[in-house]
C-alpha cells in the first residue's frame, strides 16, 4: 500500500513575534528561521515518518531544489516532484508566544499542477492507496476524480477553504478534513454539513471523526505545552493517512495522529517538527 499526496511545497520563513501585528503595526521580531513547509510537504513528511510509502506530487522553482531534496531525506518519494519555472511557493509566519500564528502564503510553483501531471504521477497507485489533497495546489478536482475511479481512499483538507474547490472535489471525496473554523464556513456556505465522512480537528481539544449514521469518534487531545503550532493540522492528518494505509482501525489511527500532533507542537517548525513512529510509540506507551 501506498499515499500519494498532491500537494503543495513551500519555504516557510518563521518569525517569533511579541505578539501578533494589528492592522498597520510594525513589530519587531524576536527570531528568524526558514525550512520546508506547505500543507502538502507537511503532509507528506508526517506520512512518510509515520511509516508509509508516500509519494509526493508536486512542483518547485528552480531555486526550491533544496526542499525537493529535504523532502527526500524525509523519506518522501519525490519523483512526481516538477522544477518549474516560476519561483517556489513560500509562507510568511508569525509566532507569537504563546504558539499562535498568523500565515501568508504565495502559491508560485503550486500552481502549475495539471491533470496531466496527477494522471502521470498516478499510473502506478493500487486499489487500497490513499490520495491526499489540499486547496493549496490546482488540479484538487481532476486529482480526486482520476483517484476514485483508479478505487484510492480520497481525503480531502478543505484549506484554505475556498467554497468553489470545495463544490467541485466534494463529490469525488469520500472523506472531508477541517478544522473547527473551516466546518464553520462550510456549514454557512452549503446551509448543511454534506452527508460524507468528516473528520474535525478541534485543536488543544482534540479531533473528532463523524461518520453519517453511526455514533461520532472523538479522540482527545493529549496535554502538552506547546511552543509553535505551525503544521499540527498537517501532522495529524499525514500520520492518520499513514496509519489507515499501514491497516489500523478508526480509534487506533485517530490516537496515532493526535499523538503525533502532541510531540510536534512541542517543537519549533512545520515540516522538521514532524516525529517518526519510534517518537509516537514511545510517547504513547507512557499514557496507555
Amino acid at each position: 500500500m501506498a499515499v500519494w499526496n498532491l500537494g503543495s511545497i513551500n519555504i516557510d520563513h518563521v518569525y517569533q513575534v511579541p505578539r501578533l501585528p494589528a492592522p498597520g503595526e510594525t513589530l519587531g521580531a524576536r527570531d528568524y528561521s526558514s525550512g520546508l513547509g506547505g500543507k502538502g510537504g507537511n503532509q507528506s513528511v508526517a506520512s512518510a515518518r509515520g511509516g508509509a510509502l508516500t509519494h509526493h506530487i508536486g512542483a518547485v522553482g528552480p531555486e526550491g531544489r533544496w526542499a525537493r531534496d529535504l523532502l527526500s531525506d524525509y523519506g518522501v518519494d519525490v519523483s512526481h516532484v516538477r522544477i518549474a519555472e516560476v519561483a517556489s511557493g513560500h509562507a510568511i509566519i508569525y509566532v507569537d508566544p504563546a504558539a499562535e500564528n498568523v500565515i501568508v502564503t504565495f502559491a508560485g510553483a503550486n500552481h502549475t499542477a495539471d491533470a496531466a501531471n496527477v494522471a502521470a504521477a498516478l499510473q502506478t497507485a493500487k486499489a487500497g492507496d490513499t490520495l491526499l489533497l489540499q486547496n493549496e495546489t490546482t488540479a484538487q478536482a481532476e486529482a480526486a476524480r482520476l483517484g476514485r475511479e483508479r478505487r484510492l481512499r480520497v481525503i480531502y483538507s478543505a484549506a484554505p477553504f475556498q467554497v468553489e474547490a470545495v463544490r467541485a472535489v466534494l463529490p469525488h471525496s469520500p472523506i472531508l478534513v477541517m478544522n473547527a473554523g473551516e466546518a464553520a464556513e462550510l456549514r454557512a456556505a452549503f446551509g448543511e454539513m454534506p452527508d460524507r465522512e468528516m473528520i474535525v480537528t478541534l485543536g488543544s481539544k482534540g479531533a473528532e471523526w463523524l461518520v453519517p449514521g453511526d455514533e461520532p469518534l472523538f479522540m482527545p487531545a493529549f496535554k502538552v505545552t506547546p511552543v509553535d503550532t505551525t503544521g499540527a493540522g498537517d501532522c495529524f492528518i499525514g500520520t492518520l493517512a499513514a496509519s489507515l494505509d499501514l491497516g489500523l482501525d478508526r480509534p487506533a489511527a485517530m490516537r496515532r495522529a493526535v499523538a503525533a500532533a502532541a510531540i510536534q507542537v512541542t517543537r519549533h517548525g512545520a515540516a522538521q517538527a514532524m516525529p517518526s513512529q519510534a517518537e509516537v510509540d514511545a510517547f504513547l506507551a507512557v499514557r496507555s
